[in-house]
């Protein structure tokens, strides 16, 4: 079950901003540990090269690559890489993305810019460069990552650009899913809600928390229907089932990781 024997995989953003399990981070391992040659990217160099160190420790392939993926031809060399490595590959995780708050209003042109590219665009490249490669692997597989950002609001702290890009990354998944269809590459999206990774301690208890962790984290525990956050690890497991042979007829959908808060109306 769930196997991803020869297969190779990509995952943006396989490094993490701080010490712990993040999406990308988790997700690269847990591929690795299924059977997958993992490429990890990053533009951080130590902390790709963590993950990567992570995966041989265990006993897993993988190759580290440093790479902008706001950058067209930066992108596409990093995959060119991944073939040369690995002669292959079958399954494309975008996962690079952040938040900046702001409304129309009060958000600058720049930012609102960088946030389209950032969130948006990087996926768009990663399904760009990997689909030739995709196409030619039975039973390949794209996997964005979104944010439940893009289907709730919250008028006391607007993230007009984050929501845009993230429902946008659905939008994009589905667009990909249908056309490519009939050539046998399957697309889907992973929504995470409130999840606890390294980026609430290295940024959100700043922004959010008046730098007290403890109060951070109860406060938004206490928003999960579950009763508390979900980490890097369910996220994993999310893209390992959407990437895994066991999801064959799953395509153009979305699956929402995020402990009943959506459902249940929460901010």
């Amino acid at each position: 079950m769930l196997s991803l024997k020869g297969k190779v995989a990509i995952v943006t953003g396989a490094g993490s901003v701080g010490p712990g399990w993040g999406n990308g981070k988790a997700t690269a391992v847990l591929l690795a540990r299924q059977g997958a040659k993992v490429f990890g990217l990053d533009n951080n160099p130590a902390a790709v090269e963590e993950t990567i160190g992570i995966i041989k420790s265990e006993g897993g392939e993988a190759t580290a690559g440093i790479c902008d993926v706001l950058d067209s031809e930066s992108f596409q060399a990093a995959v060119e890489a991944c073939i040369a490595r690995y002669g292959q590959l079958d399954i494309m995780v975008n996962n690079v993305g952040g938040s900046h708050p702001g409304g129309a209003e009060s958000m600058p042109e720049d930012v609102w810019d960088r946030q389209v590219d950032f969130n948006l665009k990087s996926a768009f490249l990663g399904c760009k460069f990997a689909l030739p490669h995709l196409k030619k692997r039975p039973g390949s597989a794209i996997v964005n990552i979104s944010s439940i950002a893009g289907y709730r609001m919250q008028a006391a702290r607007p993230h007009v650009a984050y929501s845009a890009t993230k429902y946008g990354i659905v939008a994009l998944s589905k667009s990909v899913a249908i056309e490519n269809a009939k050539a046998g590459v399957r697309c889907n999206t992973v929504v995470p809600g409130l999840m606890h990774t390294p980026l609430v301690e290295h940024r959100l208890v700043r922004q959010l928390g008046g730098n007290d962790a403890a109060a951070l984290i109860a406060k938004r525990d206490a928003q999960v229907p579950l009763g508390k956050m979900g980490d890097g690890w369910d996220i994993a497991h999310a893209v390992l089932f959407l990437v895994s042979n066991e999801a064959k007829h799953v395509t153009g959908t979305e699956l929402i990781v995020d402990g009943g808060v959506t459902a249940a109306g929460a901010v």
